[in-house]
């Protein structure tokens, strides 16, 4: 019997990446998994076959967490196939780079609406089912850029810091009620995003990070792990850095 034998999972983006490596970490521990995704539609049935092989049921939806219509329609379509969800990982994202000065409004939305306003939108759909079973885990999966900044990359630390804020906003109106909401801050991991980034800057971020490595996706998964079982009642408004120390 693993951790999470019984409960329902929700995780967006979860077909690819940090995704994945999370619904098949909750799924190890019992958990029955929803996977969202958005336009890869092979990859997240990989991954449900994969759930399945570990006895656990597994659907995939299709959304773009920025339409709030499609996020409703995939929350109640995952309620009618698996039941209340118990336990929400935000994780979908995207990155669209640009220095400030070249910045597009376009771009800055785009952003902001994937990576802050649906994370948002589809915890608010799902938070008062939690609260009226007694029992929730929310996790945003934001990032170290987040809580550094970066060149070129203003409106991604805008939404992830975003999410940071989201974080303990939430905490606190539902400490008292059985949900905690946390967020793990990963560092550079090794996801197909670091794939189109050239070597010098892979070696660049390799020499700040006192660990000397890149992360893992699965290293990612195991902290999620953590925060949506039951082992972690008395954590919340947190933020996990899984960063390799590269911001302490």
């Amino acid at each position: 019997m693993g951790m999470l034998d019984g409960k329902i999972a929700l995780v967006t983006g979860g077909s690819r990446g940090i995704g994945r490596s999370v619904s098949l970490a909750l799924a190890e521990e019992g958990a029955d998994i929803a996977v969202n995704y958005h336009s890869n539609p092979q990859a997240a049935e990989e991954v449900c076959a994969e759930i399945k092989k570990l006895g656990s049921r597994a659907h995939a939806y299709q959304a773009n967490i920025a339409n709030d219509d499609e996020n409703h329609r995939m929350v109640q379509q995952v309620q009618k196939d698996l039941g209340t969800v118990q336990i929400l990982v935000n994780n979908a994202g995207i990155t669209r780079d640009r220095t400030f000065a070249k910045m597009t409004s376009e771009l800055w939305q785009e952003v902001i609406d994937v990576n802050l306003t649906g994370p948002a939108m589809v915890t608010h759909a799902l938070l008062s089912g939690m609260v009226e079973s007694g029992w929730g885990r929310v996790v945003f999966i934001t990032s170290v850029i987040g809580q550094t900044g970066n060149f070129g990359q203003s409106n991604y630390s805008v939404a992830k810091g975003g999410l940071i804020a989201l974080t303990k906003s939430l905490a606190r109106e539902t400490a008292k009620k059985g949900v905690t909401i946390n967020a793990i801050a990963p560092g550079f991991i090794r996801t197909d995003i670091l794939k189109a980034m050239p070597q010098e800057v892979l070696d660049k971020i390799v020499g700040q990070t006192p660990v000397g490595r890149l992360g893992e996706p699965e290293e990612v998964a195991e902290a999620v792990v953590y925060l949506a079982s039951p082992r972690s009642g008395f954590v919340t408004g947190t933020v996990l850095n899984v960063n390799g120390g590269l911001y302490m």
